[in-house]
């Protein structure tokens, strides 16, 4: 009997323990997920802009169409980068991957914007998570061995999912709501639709994002792709603008 209750007084303490440390990873999880997580990622609205002056965008179906390409568009070429980090993630790894993201993109407004948001990720979850020391000792490397890394958003974001614990699943699905999230918010600073009307709009995607999600989720590396060049074009074009509320 005595024994039968200390089997069970450790069952529950390690319960106990696990229960505390998925509550701590959800926490990071949410952080990851914050607007106010400074990253830079609302100085970009991934094209829109360029597409309101092309006339391609002129109101909110015009921008739900819009949205919903960009997703699909984010889940083919960038999810397979998000996914290959998180499972592996590793200094050489996520080099190799950073890499191949940055001779993969196509345009250099693009690849700016990534390599911006990317870089300002990497420093802050360097000095966010303490407990990951791994994430400042490679930041450090890149910055102080001069090792020709672009650190671009997709491969930075799966590689601090990885080390911070999040499974792949649950960092991809994060990824594609980031996107989803800073081209309506983007959209509301433009005037093309209200804070109300961007919410319901949000709701109204996040059944066809999942779709999508599923469709592209845990693909290779090797089967990015962009689904998407009419987007990729005005995307490129954002340089050209003569004036501009965004950097890209």
């Amino acid at each position: 009997m005595e024994i039968d209750m200390v089997e069970t007084d450790k069952k529950r303490k390690r319960n106990s323990s696990s229960t505390s440390t998925d509550s701590t990873l959800q926490w990071s999880q949410w952080q990851l997920l914050d607007s106010i997580l400074p990253t830079g990622g609302f100085a970009h609205s991934y094209g829109l802009e360029s597409a309101i002056q092309a006339r391609l965008v002129s109101g909110p179906d015009d921008l739900k169409t819009f949205t919903l390409h960009l997703l699909d568009s984010t889940g083919s070429l960038l999810l397979p980068f998000v996914h290959s980090t998180t499972m592996n993630p590793t200094l050489e790894n996520w080099h190799n991957l950073d890499r191949i993201l940055d001779a993969t993109l196509t345009n250099e407004v693009t690849r700016k914007a990534s390599a911006s948001q990317g870089s300002s990720l990497m420093r802050v979850a360097a000095s966010m998570f303490t407990e990951v020391p791994s994430l400042k000792s490679m930041r450090d490397v890149c910055i102080g061995s001069g090792i020709d890394v672009s650190l671009h958003h997709a491969p930075v974001f799966g590689l601090v999912c990885g080390l911070v614990g999040m499974d792949s699943e649950t960092s991809q699905r994060a990824y594609m709501f980031m996107t989803m999230r800073d081209v309506i918010s983007a959209a509301t600073r433009l005037n093309l639709v209200g804070p109300l009307g961007a919410a319901v709009l949000q709701h109204q995607i996040a059944p066809v994002a999942e779709a999508m999600f599923q469709k592209w989720m845990d693909r290779p590396v090797e089967d990015a792709c962009q689904t998407s060049p009419l987007l990729d074009t005005i995307q490129g074009c954002h340089g050209y603008l003569f004036s501009r509320l965004f950097c890209s």
